[in-house]
């Protein structure tokens, strides 16, 4: 009979020639370990929320610097975090797969939402995404009129206005919605391939321009509406086409904007993007109100996958003359009919 004073071993434990550890056993472990601590917890919650600097998350909690840089490799060594460049940033984020990843994952959706200390660290989080999205929409409203000019810094958009007139001709398409569409400049140039094509933008400068730009063109039938791309005023399956012109490196939340552009294409519907490639012009930041310097190709194919898209193709097209810092990213994405898995083909460079 067991003394009930002595613990009940697993078998694994009781046999010494079963020793536990090693894998997943030891990933994990190492991951619980690194978890559980007040400081690291909040930080993965944080950075399960969005991705976040050293400097976001030094504001955020209150602690010196040093302290939440030594937290945060920790965190990365132990696989909870990812880490990766952004310039002269950093920038942090919820590991997405992984053994230690998803065992600290399932332990933290047991973490109450009403915990005050987590409560608090989601309402400092919300204020910094605010006064980004403030700065963003203070920039468009101060340059609606020459934005035009703003958009070719560096880059030949002719050059990026035909390889996407070139993606969007390759298969019919009905209706066309160009999100983001500040000065309607993607509606004139794609409009004449489609059956209808409707631009929304939140800047309603921007929509004042785009509708003088539209009305010169002699496109009676484009429309633009007032619009929030993260709400976008469409339903479901809306379009069979959409177009995001040099947005996403605006945007605090660049997934959620895909999610939403996702809800509103039909299936097998095409999502093309035009934005800037990975660079390390500072500038744009700090004189451009540029989130991201460029799409990073992991994250967009990351970000197109969970928002339920399959990436198909992209093409790299580099500033003219050649050897200026900025190169443009054009992608293809598909909402499939069927769920479906895909990746980027290896780049294609091109003028």
């Amino acid at each position: 009979m067991t003394d009930p004073a002595e613990p009940i071993l697993s078998s694994a434990a009781a046999d010494p020639a079963i020793e536990p550890g090693g894998g997943d056993f030891d990933a994990v472990l190492t991951g619980l370990k690194s978890a559980g601590e007040p400081t690291r917890l909040r930080l993965l919650v944080l950075c399960g929320q969005s991705e976040l600097t050293v400097s976001d998350l030094t504001q955020i909690l209150g602690q010196s610097q040093p302290r939440v840089s030594r937290h945060l490799k920790l965190l990365t060594d132990a696989g909870l975090l990812e880490r990766y460049r952004e310039g002269t940033f950093a920038l942090f984020r919820l590991a997405a797969g992984g053994p230690a990843a998803r065992a600290v994952r399932a332990a933290m959706a047991e973490l109450s939402g009403d915990d005050p200390l987590l409560r608090r660290d989601r309402e400092r989080l919300a204020a910094i995404k605010q006064e980004r999205a403030q700065r963003a929409a203070r920039y468009f409203e101060a340059n609606a009129e020459r934005w035009d000019h703003l958009r070719t810094l560096h880059v030949a958009e002719s050059a990026v206005e035909r390889a996407m007139a070139a993606l969007v001709a390759r298969e019919p398409a009905e209706a066309l919605l160009d999100i983001g569409t500040g000065t309607g400049r993607s509606l004139q140039v794609l409009a004449p391939l489609v059956g209808r094509a409707v631009g929304v933008d939140l800047s309603r400068q921007m929509l004042a321009v785009a509708r003088a730009n539209l009305e010169r063109a002699g496109l009676a039938d484009c429309q633009v509406r007032h619009g929030d791309l993260y709400h976008l005023p469409f339903p479901d399956a809306a379009f069979d086409l959409a177009v995001v012109h040099q947005v996403l490196h605006f945007l605090e939340d660049p997934l959620d904007a895909l999610r939403e552009a996702a809800r509103v294409l039909r299936p097998g519907g095409r999502l093309v993007i035009a934005d800037l490639a990975p660079h390390d012009l500072l500038s744009l930041r700090r004189d451009h109100a540029h989130r991201w310097l460029g799409l990073p190709l992991d994250a967009l194919e990351r970000w197109l996958g969970e928002a339920g898209l399959v990436p198909e193709e992209r093409r790299l097209l580099p500033g003219n003359p050649p050897g200026e810092p900025l190169t443009v990213l054009l992608a293809l994405a598909r909402k499939p009919a069927v769920p479906g898995r895909g990746g980027f083909a290896k780049p294609d460079r091109g003028g």
